[in-house]
C-alpha cells in the first residue's frame, strides 16, 4: 500500500533557517551502514497533555520542534493508521548550514525528510498488528496498545534513515509519532487515503 504524508508549504526547514525562533507551523498529509543513535528522549517539561513537547533531548543536545506533519498509511485496503509526526531540529546546526550553504538547501532537506518519513510510516503500519486484540479489557486499552506498538515500530524504522540524514547533511534531526493523535483503521483505509486533504493553518506556540 501507498502512505500519504505530505507538507502543504514548500520546505520542513526553512521557517526555522530563516529565525530560528518562529511560531512552528503545522502541515497536514509528512544503503548506508550507520549505526542508528540512541534514542532521544522528550523534554517532559515542555509537554503538557494533548500537547507536544517543544523541545527534545538527543546525545547531548537539545533539539527545538520545528514542524508537525500529518500522515496516513494503509497495510490493506481496510486496515491502517494516521497521526501526527514530530519534526525536531537542532538550532545551532540550522544556523551553521544557513551560513555555510544559504537558505536554498532547507528545500532539498524538506523533500528527503518526507521521502524517508513516509517510507518509515509504512514500513510502521505493516509491522504493526492492527487486529482486533480479544485481551484488550476496553477500546481505551486497545489505542493505547495499538499506539504504543506503532511508536516502537515507527522508531525503529526511522533510526537508521535519521542517521543516513544527519551523517550527509550535518544536520542534527528526530521525528517521532505524536501518540495521541493517532488514529487506526479496521475499515476503508483505503477510502480515506484516496481521500482529498483539506488544508490545516493551526499553529504551535513556544
Amino acid at each position: 500500500m501507498k502512505a500519504s504524508l505530505n507538507f502543504l508549504t514548500v520546505g520542513v526547514l526553512i521557517a526555522l533557517a530563516a529565525c530560528s525562533t518562529q511560531e512552528v507551523k503545522r502541515d497536514t498529509p509528512a544503503p548506508a551502514a550507520v549505526v542508528p543513535p540512541p534514542a532521544a528522549q522528550p523534554d517532559k517539561t515542555s509537554a503538557s497533555g494533548q500537547n507536544p513537547a517543544m523541545t527534545l533531548d538527543k546525545g547531548g543536545k537539545k533539539l527545538h520542534l520545528v514542524r508537525i506533519m500529518d500522515g496516513l498509511a494503509c497495510k490493506n485496503t481496510a486496515q491502517g493508521a494516521q497521526g501526527s509526526f514530530l519534526i525536531y531540529a537542532y538550532p545551532e546546526d540550522i544556523e551553521r548550514i544557513k551560513r555555510e550553504r544559504g537558505d536554498k538547501v532547507f528545500a532539498e532537506f524538506s523533500d528527503r525528510i518526507q521521502a524517508f518519513s513516509a517510507d518509515v510510516l509504512q514500513q510502521a503500519v505493516n509491522a504493526t498488528n492492527l487486529d482486533d486484540n480479544p485481551f484488550a479489557l476496553g477500546q481505551d486499552e486497545a489505542q493505547e496498545a495499538l499506539a504504543k506498538d506503532l511508536s516502537v515500530n515507527f522508531q525503529r524504522a526511522v533510526a537508521p534513515a535519521i542517521a543516513k540524514f544527519t551523517q550527509e547533511t550535518t544536520l542534527t534531526i528526530d521525528i517521532t509519532p505524536f501518540t495521541p493523535s493517532l488514529q487506526f483503521y479496521r475499515q476503508g483505509c483505503q477510502a480515506a487515503l484516496s481521500e482529498p486533504v483539506a488544508p490545516e493553518t493551526s499553529v504551535v506556540k513556544p
